[in-house]
């Protein structure tokens, strides 16, 4: 995992949560872990990692993921396994 990828999981992972994630990063980590993401209306993104299949919506009009979407995140990679 590069370098940059393994911040953005850390972030995730850090308490308390964070708000200030680019959601343009965690899409970055997710990609790199080998999640297939898949554009659906509006600003669904669904997210398909190991078998899970998870629905996020992209934030808007500000670039930074909100606090309970980043929970939703951590909660998917730790389902499948993958923590810092």
């Amino acid at each position: 995992m590069r370098a940059k990828h393994r911040k953005t999981l850390e972030a995730i992972y850090r308490h308390p949560i964070s708000g200030t994630i680019k959601w343009s990063e965690i899409e970055a980590l997710l990609v790199s872990i080998g999640a297939e993401l898949n554009e659906r209306a509006g600003s669904r993104v669904v997210v398909i990692l190991e078998g899970s299949v998870h629905v996020f919506h992209r934030p808007h009009p500000n670039p930074e993921t909100d606090k309970g979407a980043v929970g939703d995140v951590r909660d998917m990679l730790r389902e499948v396994g993958i923590e810092p």
